[in-house]
């Protein structure tokens, strides 16, 4: 199952936790190691949010607990379904108009080729942390509560789905800060949500 991952391309991958033979968090793991922008939504059983927030942690783009209904299913498939349309756009160059990237700094978001490059190194972001970073980096200084930040960039709203974003905060941070734990571009707003300092950009030039 894990060689068919990696050998094929897949525009979305649906990973149960328990899969026969092998987890699918180690699946998940080995496939954003290699495919750093492959769209992956979690199952989870309810009862289980150690895996549900290690899942994020290793890279899945979502996750459902079961039970689920199959409409809600198929509002996170077209979710990140819409990402993955996006990315293909933005690799033909004769799809979308290049506007340039969104420069902060040494900072350069390019919507046109999915790229993130800061300090002149290439970040390597999943579809779901560069639309995270480009959504926040787009309205410097602007607080967005947690539901604000899942309605616009995972497309839905939906309440006890914290640890979403939460980890998607996390893994952004430890991608872009000098020190995650104490972050000064991706900040935390406490009480209220989070917003994004460009003059933490600054703050970390080389």
């Amino acid at each position: 199952m894990v060689l068919l991952a990696l050998a094929n391309e897949y525009s979305l991958l649906i990973l149960d936790v328990m899969l026969p033979g092998v987890s699918g968090l180690d699946i998940c793991c080995q496939v954003r190691e290699q495919k750093p922008s492959q769209a992956i939504i979690m199952l989870t059983a309810k009862s289980s949010e150690t895996d549900r927030v290690l899942g994020l942690e290793l890279g899945a783009d979502d996750y459902m607990t079961k039970p689920f209904s199959v409409r809600e299913l198929q509002a996170r498939v077209r979710s990140q379904l819409r990402k993955v349309h996006v990315i293909q756009a933005a690799c033909n160059a004769h799809v979308i108009e290049d506007d340039g990237p969104l420069v902060i700094g040494a900072l350069h978001i390019n919507q046109k080729n999915h790229q993130v490059v800061f300090q002149e190194n290439v970040l390597e972001l999943t579809a779901t942390e560069f639309e995270l970073l480009h959504h926040l980096a787009s309205h410097p200084n602007q607080v967005f509560s947690r539901s604000q930040l899942l309605a616009s960039v995972w497309g839905y709203h939906h309440s006890g789905y914290e640890h979403t974003l939460n980890s998607h905060i996390n893994r952004l941070r430890a991608k872009i800060e000098q020190d995650a734990t104490s972050p000064q571009i991706v900040q935390t707003v406490w009480g209220v949500g989070y917003k994004f300092n460009p003059q933490g950009v600054e703050l970390l030039k080389v």
